[in-house]
């Protein structure tokens, strides 16, 4: 039995890697497009969910880590930017304001499904122009849910956090931690 974790994220290996000391990657290759009326929670589960599902048709006898991360403004589900514009848009709209990051991590094992979704407010302090256009030139905002790290110069923006910061940086290693001393 193999630890698989269906991401190629740094981030999230990083943080696996606290917990489990041997694992695969295999990033799974869906498709991550919104699908009409789909509420965000929703969104978030369905996508941590077909993550792991794409690969443990291959591998039915492991461990399987599915996740995904996505950014919240009102009820406007902000993924990964699709070009620098959008990423200043993004960021644009999440000055001064109070956003959501929803993580959610979908394991799959013999034992059986372990899902959690947790929901992080997050609070920007107002951003200028300057601000963002300075953080983009920084490329650190490409793939990532709402247009920035909070692990990186995108902390600069965060005015304060209620919620757990790892799934904030897409990966609620302390949740991950718990079913992985049940299962392995």
């Amino acid at each position: 039995m193999s630890v698989i974790l269906a991401s190629s994220s740094p981030r999230r290996k990083e943080l696996l890697s606290k917990s489990v000391k041997e694992f695969d990657i295999m990033p799974a290759d869906i498709d991550e497009t919104v699908q009409v009326g789909e509420e965000p929670l929703a969104y978030v589960e369905r996508m941590a969910k077909e993550k792991a599902m794409c690969l443990i048709k291959d591998n039915p006898k492991d461990i399987v880590i599915g996740c995904d991360t996505t950014v919240i403004l009102g009820n406007e589900i902000m993924g990964k930017p699709k070009n620098d514009e959008d990423a200043y848009r993004m960021l644009e709209k999440l000055s001064d304001s109070t956003h959501q990051v929803l993580t959610s991590v979908y394991i799959h094992t013999e034992q059986g499904v372990f899902q959690k979704t947790e929901t992080v407010d997050v609070v920007f302090y107002p951003l200028d122009e300057e601000d963002i256009k300075s953080y983009i030139d920084t490329k650190e905002h490409q793939d990532k849910a709402g247009a920035y790290g909070i692990q990186g110069q995108g902390a600069l923006f965060v005015k304060e956090i209620s919620g757990d910061y790892y799934s904030i940086v897409g990966f609620p290693i302390g949740y991950v931690n718990q079913v992985m001393k049940k299962v392995l």
